[in-house]
């Protein structure tokens, strides 16, 4: 059964003290002679001798000594401590300040924890990670750690529920023909541990082994009811928010393409305002993108080594102030340059979003979240469409058209929302017991209050570290994540669904008045606004079921695409001159397509880099897919429609060939999502084997369950197993 968490606020224990209270805890078990019938009890009374000990008495212990129940009986934190045999390996993790060994999956584990000069429990990279196999050792199969970057091999063998006897295989390692016999026990995460409680005079106040068994309050023991409340807690605090911050950036950002007919019949829209001809607002559009694409990544980066809070809230409080100074525009110049800089400071946002996410959930929960905030996207086309028409009643008052204050109005809620993000959001979790870092300037950013708190942060923070995995990144980190072939793949997906998102949101209204241009500016306002309603329709009844079936992403990424396909066919080809309400059906069909495609890419990528590269393959990679992805936006807004003069000319086939083209990408997102599929299928996703989601889902074929998500997944799975992932 595993514990919570116990946090060491000491410094690490010198040579001399090189005693756990494992060691503490075996004294209290009586040796007395019953102890020959149980191997476990036998190995418990050869502790309480005391060593050194003979190789040949700790090797008959062990080799009397069971398997393991299964490999799911080492997951979550153990201390450990050597058995003096005379190995040099005894010596070495002496003088490491060996910790313990952590698991947090089958092909997740931290094989060598140490303690650092603080006294924290921390990954020793030097000894890369492990993972866990079931092999035949001296004539009983049970588990072994396979290291990733040492020929190491730890034989586990039972002692009883909470304590294990390893042996560490290593000749090549040690250059001896000996093996290096341990112990470890499951951390008892109830009590912080002191100094005084790690040393080897500590006096027995503990009440002994079974004493310290009493306050466990492993996650076996909490009701996944209980589970959910605390993530249900989790959603009532971050998704409002992410929510809110997420309407609005979206409506300064898209804005300008509501503002391009607003007011069009007195020559009030931003065309005839700043005297931009088609191809410069087309160029102004593109401008966004090229910077969010060069920045995006950066910003992402930035944003793991700082707070993630206070980053994010310096998006929003930025995207506002350049939203409002576009009221100001008067010239080509001042359009290029203001949509320069709001590229520039909003890079890193959507990533970012995704990636702080899995700080609080693990992956296999952060699809039906992301789904529910990027609803704030849809809402805020429809709700700006519908609104703009109150803003071009405001046409020309106080000297501003309306337009102006359109951008004006959002800019400011906008820099009030940032500002009250530093309150409103919670920083990253740590480790229950351990205060946050207020030093430097940080002591200057308003606190803001934990998420979580009590035996809610407790469970919540034995749940995540299953599967989370914080260290500091290295640029050769970021090389092996770029090199990663799974990323260009989810680049190809997010490329064309994303560009015909942003083409068909910038010239929504363009193209609904170019097959009926007898439509005033408010009534085409109010006919993009439906587009939105559907694409939040979809977004609300799809991505739930993604996350339950979430081992078929491929498939729920699919058919949305292929109804986009659909209705850009119909929009292209439906209809007559003199009925055109066919071709604003296609553009309905278009909008609920484009509801979970980008939601199932970014939990998808967050899914497969999390296990393989830990909190920096989130942060990375969903900033290049999303960064490198819109290329696909600088194509629809720049090289098509009214960039692309050939098209844009009056008439039934109007931007015919623009509309074609995307279709294009789309078929290109398909084609990537199913050999995505098959390579995942058949070259897998992590060491040692396929992993079809994440450290927090069930690898295929085995009962590994590591979240309340995951496990509900397991038994309620409806699809089965699709032809794809049979064997």
């Amino acid at each position: 059964m595993h514990k919570a968490f116990a946090a060491v606020h000491c410094t690490p224990p010198t040579t001399d003290e090189y005693v756990l209270p494992t060691q503490q805890l075996w004294k209290s078990e009586s040796a007395d002679s019953n102890h020959s019938m149980d191997p476990g009890k036998a190995v418990i009374a050869l502790l309480n001798k005391g060593g050194p000990y003979t190789e040949e008495e700790v090797e008959k212990k062990y080799n009397a000594l069971p398997a393991l129940p299964s490999r799911e009986f080492m997951m979550g934190s153990w201390d450990g401590s050597g058995v003096d045999t005379g190995h040099k390996t005894y010596h070495t993790l002496k003088d490491m300040n060996w910790a313990g060994k952590d698991f947090r999956g089958v092909d997740d584990v931290d094989p060598i924890v140490v303690f650092d000069e603080s006294g924290k429990r921390v990954w020793s990279e030097e000894w890369g990670h492990a993972s866990l196999r079931e092999v035949v050792f001296r004539g009983v199969t049970s588990t072994c750690m396979v290291y990733d970057i040492k020929p190491i091999f730890d034989h586990f063998r039972y002692v009883n529920d909470d304590m294990i006897m390893g042996a560490m295989d290593c000749p090549k390692v040690t250059h001896m023909g000996s093996l290096f016999y341990f112990i470890l026990e499951r951390r008892n995460m109830d009590k912080e541990v002191t100094c005084e409680e790690l040393s080897p005079h500590a006096p027995e106040k503990n009440g002994g082994y079974e004493a310290a068994r009493d306050g466990e309050m492993g996650l076996g023991q909490v009701d996944l009811e209980r589970i959910e409340k605390v993530y249900r807690k989790l959603d009532l605090r971050i998704i409002p928010a992410f929510w809110t911050l997420y309407f609005l950036c979206s409506a300064i950002r898209s804005n300008v393409g509501l503002a391009q007919t607003m007011n069009i019949d007195r020559e009030h829209d931003l065309g005839s305002q700043l005297n931009l001809t088609p191809k410069q607002v087309s160029t102004g559009l593109a401008l966004f993108y090229v910077c969010y694409v060069i920045f995006d990544l950066p910003s992402n980066l930035i944003m793991t080594k700082l707070s993630p809070r206070v980053w994010m809230s310096r998006i929003v409080i930025a995207v506002g102030i350049i939203g409002s100074c576009m009221a100001a525009m008067k010239a080509a110049w001042s359009f290029y340059l203001l949509r320069l800089l709001l590229g520039i400071v909003i890079a890193g946002m959507w990533p970012g979003m995704a990636y702080y996410l899995t700080l609080f959930y693990p992956p296999s929960r952060t699809g039906k979240r992301i789904g529910q905030y990027f609803t704030a996207a849809q809402v805020s086309a429809a709700v700006v469409g519908l609104v703009s028409a109150g803003f071009q009643k405001m046409d020309t008052l106080g000297g501003l058209v309306g337009f102006q204050w359109m951008f004006l109005l959002y800019g400011l809620v906008g820099i009030c929302v940032g500002i009250s993000l530093l309150w409103w959001l919670p920083d990253r979790p740590l480790p229950p017991g351990e205060l946050p870092d207020r030093s430097g300037w940080k002591k200057y950013v308003p606190h803001s209050r934990p998420a979580l708190t009590g035996e809610d942060a407790l469970i919540h923070y034995e749940d995540l570290t299953r599967v989370y995995r914080r260290r500091q990144w290295t640029l050769t980190d970021l090389l092996y994540i770029i090199i990663d072939w799974r990323l260009w793949l989810l680049f190809l997906m997010y490329f064309g669904v994303v560009g015909v998102g942003i083409g068909v949101q910038n010239y929504a209204t363009v193209i609904i008045r170019g097959a009926n241009p007898s439509l005033t500016g408010i009534e085409l306002s109010l006919l993009s606004a439906p587009i939105w309603i559907m694409d939040l329709i979809a977004i609300l009844l799809v991505t739930p079921f993604s996350d339950r079936f979430h081992h078929h992403r491929a498939l729920f990424f699919s058919v949305p695409v292929a109804i986009q396909i659909t209705g850009l066919l119909m929009t292209t080809y439906a209809g007559s001159t003199a009925n055109p309400w066919p071709r604003y059906g296609g553009l309905l069909l278009v909008g609920f397509g484009l509801g979970p495609t980008v939601p199932i890419t970014m939990t998808w990528t967050n899914e497969i880099f999390q296990p393989r590269h830990g909190e920096v393959g989130v942060a990375a990679a969903s900033a290049l897919v999303s960064g490198l992805g819109n290329l696909g936006s600088i194509l629809t807004t720049y090289a098509l429609f009214n960039g692309w003069p050939e098209d844009a000319k009056r008439g039934r086939e109007q931007y015919r060939k623009s509309t074609l083209v995307m279709v294009g990408i789309l078929c290109l997102s398909i084609l990537s999502a199913a050999v995505m599929t098959l390579l995942l299928r058949y070259v897998g996703n992590g060491p040692g084997g396929k992993q079809v989601s994440s450290g927090s889902s069930t690898s295929e074929g085995e009962d590994v369950v590591v979240d309340g998500a995951a496990r509900r997944e397991l038994q309620e799975r409806g699809f089965g197993r699709l032809w794809w992932s049979r064997r």
